[in-house]
């Protein structure tokens, strides 16, 4: 019994060591059992597919307002100013009148004239009739020949007489109208220049007033020749064609808070030479403004579309990289991998960039997360619609001539 008691002890104790060699085998590094670690997956990236269309090929200029047209209003007869007859600021028509100058000076030199005209045509009357009287007696020789001649002399200075009389009451006449100022064109008429009881018209056309034509304006602005040149050229080679097809350019104004006003322009001119100076070309477009909202002299962005681009990408601009060498994207094939691909920019169009060349229809273009991958490696593309990132494809006719 005591040998089996012994023997129980010991098989313990073996069972125990066991145990614990098993728990220290378990306990060794995982590395002494497995293999090399697996290379990490390529990253994700956000693409857009590559799909060509038609774009318009706009610039963005700074440019001012100008009333369509300016008119001056002055004083052209001397006197006392007694009555403006316009309220300041309002719309005015052509014709309407807007001042009052003391008239009984003008008044009274009609009437002169007017006795004037009656008194020499008084004067024909008898002169003509003595001319008519001697025609015959000359005839038969009962009056002289001479004295026939004075007469009709007579008749026909009294004939010239009445038409200076005329004259002079017609001028007359002008003199009085002048004296009540009217409003040369319509449009909006702007404070008064002088205020009742003020002498006007001594000696010189004192201004008055000043009404401009604003539901029309004109947009003034430049462009640098370089870029008119090129643009020439492109059309000329047939990469570009015109903008409208051949119609008058369409211009949009952008205003200070970036919004677009919803009248569209027309490009009317761009001037024949080049600036010296700034080495820049004049260029005027025409902008209804039929709510009045503009105001002349308001400086302002025009977008002016100049050609189309029949197979144009629009991309974001982060998706450009630009360099010394040229500008680039990232593209990734079907297989993951990762080149860098040349293209060729025009104008960015609405804050994206305009790809005329070096793409494809198909290919995929990295937009986001262009800090995981670089040419050579591999990525995996996913999809993205994001703001400004889905449209990759030129905007259609409706949206490009925004």
């Amino acid at each position: 019994m005591k040998w089996a008691r012994g023997s129980k002890a010991g098989l313990g104790a073996m069972c125990l060591a066991a145990g614990l060699g098993a728990g220290l085998q378990g306990c060794s590094p995982a590395g002494s059992q497995t293999g090399p670690a697996a290379a990490p997956p390529p990253p994700e990236v956000g693409v857009v597919t590559v799909a060509p269309g038609r774009a318009d090929l706009s610039v963005e200029l700074p440019g001012r307002l100008e009333a369509y047209r300016v008119a001056q209003v002055r004083a052209r007869a001397a006197g006392i100013l007694h009555k403006r007859l316009f309220t300041e600021g309002s719309d005015v028509k052509a014709g309407q009148p807007l001042f009052d100058i003391d008239a009984a000076p003008y008044r009274a030199t009609l009437a002169s004239a007017q006795a004037q005209l009656a008194r020499a045509e008084a004067n024909l009357m008898q002169a003509q009739a003595l001319a008519d009287r001697y025609a015959p007696l000359a005839r038969s020789q009962a009056v002289s020949q001479q004295e026939a001649l004075n007469a009709q002399a007579a008749a026909k200075q009294a004939a010239a007489d009445v038409q200076a009389g005329k004259a002079a009451v017609q001028t007359a006449l002008i003199n009085l109208g002048y004296a009540t100022v009217t409003a040369p064109i319509a449009g909006r008429i702007g404070r008064a220049l002088v205020t009742e009881g003020a002498l006007v018209g001594q000696g010189e056309a004192t201004p008055l007033a000043v009404v401009q034509q604003i539901d029309k304006l004109y947009v003034n602005f430049t462009q640098s020749a370089a870029d008119v040149m090129r643009l020439r050229q492109a059309l000329a080679a047939g990469r570009l064609q015109r903008a409208g097809g051949g119609e008058a350019a369409k211009v949009q104004v952008l205003l200070e808070d970036g919004s677009v006003f919803p009248q569209a322009g027309k490009l009317l001119f761009s001037d024949l030479s080049v600036d010296a100076n700034t080495g820049q070309i004049a260029l005027r477009a025409e902008l209804p403004n039929p709510q009045g909202l503009l105001l002349p002299g308001l400086y302002v962005r025009v977008r002016l579309a100049q050609a189309e681009v029949a197979d144009g990408v629009l991309l974001p601009q982060q998706a450009v990289a630009r360099g010394s060498a040229g500008d680039s994207v990232l593209v990734v094939a079907d297989d993951g991998a990762v080149t860098a691909r040349p293209v060729k920019l025009g104008p960015a169009q609405g804050g994206r960039a305009l790809v005329l060349d070096g793409l494809k229809a198909g290919e995929k273009v990295v937009v986001d997360g262009l800090q995981k991958v670089k040419a050579g490696g591999k990525a995996r593309p996913v999809a993205v619609a994001a703001a400004g990132s889905a449209p990759v494809a030129a905007a259609p006719a409706s949206a490009a001539s925004r």
